[in-house]
């Protein structure tokens, strides 16, 4: 089953302090060796981005940054693992990564399950 693990923070923090890329290096350098991680990046500001919007029937386009986001997505990583606990151990091992090679940073750490090609979402109540 795959998984996409989304880094949400506050975008104002800046870039990552060395030791926590180090620390991410070595997670990825092992992840990819077991096949555990199939995708990861660190995304760029929403300066840098565009955001196309539906609303009324009408889509509109609106250039970074966005003046409203508190939060975004910062970065990311696909896993395939045997199931959710093991999702979710990847994602709190992140979090610890986090938290222990980023003095002061908060944010979170999102696991949500990536549905197949023959398999969609279930249905909302």
């Amino acid at each position: 089953m795959r998984y996409m693990v989304f880094v949400n923070m506050r975008e104002d923090v800046g870039g990552p302090p060395q030791p926590l890329v180090a620390a991410m290096s070595e997670w990825m350098h092992e992840g990819f060796a077991s096949g555990v991680l199939v995708d990861t990046g660190g995304l760029y500001a929403t300066a840098d981005s565009i955001e196309y919007v539906v609303r009324g029937g009408q889509v509109t386009t609106t250039d970074g940054p966005f003046a409203e986001a508190k939060e975004v997505v910062g970065g990311y990583a696909v896993v395939e693992v045997r199931d959710d606990d093991e999702a979710g151990e990847l994602g709190r091992r992140m979090a610890a990564l986090h938290l222990d090679h980023w003095p002061g940073w908060e944010g979170a750490i999102q696991v949500r399950r990536i549905a197949g090609p023959d398999e969609g979402p279930p249905p909302r109540d």
